[in-house]
C-alpha cells in the first residue's frame, strides 16, 4: 500500500507541470490584457498626474519578458512556498488563498454533507422498495435534482421572496468564528440548492447498485438465515454496493469547485470561486495560475483517496 501510495503522489509531479502550463498559457490568451486595462484606469486619474505608458506598466510587472522565462520564475517561487503575487494589489497570492479557502471548504463540506444525506437514504429505499410509491417519488426527486440548474434555483432564492415577503439572504460575509449560527445560516441556503444538485445522479447510481447487490446469491442466504431486514440492508448489502457511489463521490467532489463559483458569484461568498471570477475580469495572472493549482491538487488527492477507500470497503482489492 505504501508503495503504491507514493507512486501515486510522484505521478502527480508531471501532470501538475502539464495542467500549470497550460493554465499559464491559456490566461495570457484570454481577449484583453492586463496592461490594457490598467493603461485605461490610470488614465482616468490623469488629472491627479498620474501618467505611466504601457511599456512601463509591462516592465513593472515583469511581462516584458518571454513567456517561458516568466514561468519559469514562477514555478521556482512555488517550489519554494511563493505562488507569486497579484498584479493590482500587490498582495501575495498564497495570502488571498489562505483567506478565501475557508470559505470554499465551508461550502463543499455543507453541500457534500447535503447530497449524501439526500442521496443514500433515498437510493436505498428506492431500491429496498422497488415499483411501490416510494421509489416512485425517489426516482422522481432524483430527475428533478438532475434537470434543475442550481444556478437557476440560486437565483430564485436571491429574487423572489425580496419580492414576495420583503427579505433577502445575507449578502455580507459573516465569518465563522464571530458569529456561528449567523455563518451557519448565511451557508445553509447555497449548500442545499448545490447538494441537491449533485445528489441526483449519486441517487440513481445508489439505488442501482442496490438492486443488484439485493440478487445476489449471498444476500439470498441472509434472508434465508432469518436476518432482518435492516441487518440484511445495512450489513451485507449496502458497503457492497458502495463501491461504485464512492466513485461518485469523488467525481462530485471536483464538480462542487465548479458548482462553488456559482454559488459564491450568487450569494457573495469571498471564496475562491469568486476569488477567481475577479481574477479573470481583472486578467490577474498570478491568481489565476495558483487557484488552477491549488485545484488540480485538490482533485488529484480526492481520486486518490477515492482510490484507497475501495480497499476498506472491499478486502479484495489489493494495491501493491
Amino acid at each position: 500500500m505504501r508503495g503504491y501510495i507514493i507512486r501515486r503522489l510522484l505521478l502527480m509531479i508531471p501532470t501538475l507541470f502539464f495542467v500549470t502550463v497550460v493554465v499559464f498559457s491559456i490566461c495570457r490568451l484570454i481577449p484583453g490584457s492586463v496592461i490594457d486595462l490598467m493603461v485605461s484606469q490610470q488614465a482616468e486619474v490623469a488629472g491627479m498626474g498620474v501618467s505611466l505608458t504601457a511599456q512601463h506598466i509591462r516592465h513593472q510587472l515583469g511581462l516584458d519578458v518571454p513567456i517561458h522565462i516568466q514561468y519559469g520564475k514562477w514555478v521556482s517561487g512555488v517550489f519554494h512556498g511563493d505562488l507569486g503575487s497579484s498584479l493590482w494589489t500587490e498582495r501575495p497570492v498564497i495570502q488571498d488563498l489562505r483567506k478565501r479557502l475557508p470559505v470554499t471548504a465551508e461550502l463543499g463540506v455543507l453541500a457534500v454533507l447535503t447530497a449524501l444525506l439526500l442521496a443514500l437514504p433515498i437510493g436505498v429505499y428506492s431500491a429496498i422498495r422497488q415499483d411501490t410509491g416510494g421509489d416512485y417519488i425517489g426516482r422522481t426527486i432524483a430527475v428533478l435534482a438532475i434537470s434543475l440548474p442550481s444556478f437557476w434555483i440560486g437565483t430564485l432564492v436571491m429574487v423572489y421572496p425580496s419580492v414576495w415577503w420583503s427579505w433577502a439572504p445575507p449578502v455580507e460575509y459573516i465569518p465563522l468564528v464571530e458569529n456561528p449560527a449567523g455563518n451557519f445560516l448565511q451557508f445553509l441556503l447555497p449548500a442545499v440548492i448545490l447538494g441537491m444538485a449533485l445528489s441526483g445522479t449519486t441517487m440513481r447510481m445508489t439505488r442501482t447498485m442496490m438492486l443488484e447487490v439485493l440478487r445476489q446469491d449471498y444476500i439470498r442466504t441472509a434472508w434465508s438465515k432469518g436476518l432482518t431486514e435492516r441487518v440484511v440492508v445495512l450489513r451485507h448489502a449496502l458497503k457492497n454496493a458502495l463501491l461504485p457511489v464512492v466513485s461518485m463521490i469523488g467525481i462530485l467532489l471536483t464538480v462542487i469547485v465548479g458548482g462553488s463559483v456559482v454559488m459564491e458569484q450568487i450569494f457573495a461568498l469571498p471564496g475562491i470561486g469568486l476569488l477567481m471570477i475577479e481574477a479573470i475580469n481583472k486578467r490577474d495572472y498570478p491568481i489565476l495560475s495558483g487557484v488552477n493549482l491549488v485545484v488540480a491538487c485538490f482533485v488529484m488527492v480526492m481520486n486518490l483517496l477515492v482510490d484507497l477507500t475501495y480497499a476498506w470497503l472491499d478486502p479484495r482489492v489489493k494495491y501493491r
